[in-house]
């Protein structure tokens, strides 16, 4: 896929609801399918948990694994997928979190984990990705780069 409105087809298409857990990209994947025309037929909900507080409080993410694994993690973007897949009504979860600006090996990587209810369970694939940019270049390609890969999530789920 190689547009947003695509992937708002694609979602369509397979009569699938959206939810976002979102921390560095704050939003920009909700607003982004928001943007699209079809985005009310596809767009359940979207969570903006930005601190390790937040991501514990309202997602669920255990404070365990912020610690053992880091915040910037597929770990915990793993666990902010299926909390918000718990919490919504949502057939597929996307979730992000990262450093957008870091200094060292750490900036720009970001993390992106997808859930979805498959066969009566719940299915996650994550991935781990680094971007080059400016603060908001990073954030902005992160999110984008999220939404185009969501079909070929979805097809990693369904063989799971």
């Amino acid at each position: 896929m190689h547009s947003v409105e695509q992937v708002v087809n694609f979602l369509e298409k397979y009569q699938l609801k959206l939810t976002t857990a979102e921390s560095c990209t704050a939003g920009l994947m909700a607003s982004m399918v928001a943007e699209a025309m079809g985005a009310g037929a596809v767009l359940e909900s979207g969570f903006v948990v930005y601190s390790p507080q937040a991501k514990h409080a309202c997602l669920g993410v255990s404070m365990q694994t912020i610690d053992t694994f880091g915040l910037t993690s597929e770990e915990v973007a793993r666990e902010m997928a299926v909390g918000a897949m718990k919490l919504s009504t949502a057939d597929i979860v996307l979730a992000n979190t990262g450093l957008a600006e870091a200094d060292g090996a750490m900036d720009g990587v970001q993390c992106f984990a997808c859930a979805m209810k498959v066969n009566g369970h719940n299915g996650v694939v994550s991935e781990t990705m680094k971007f080059a940019g400016e603060r908001n270049e990073v954030r902005t390609a992160a999110a984008r780069y999220a939404l185009l890969q969501l079909p070929y999530y979805y097809e990693r789920l369904r063989q799971v």
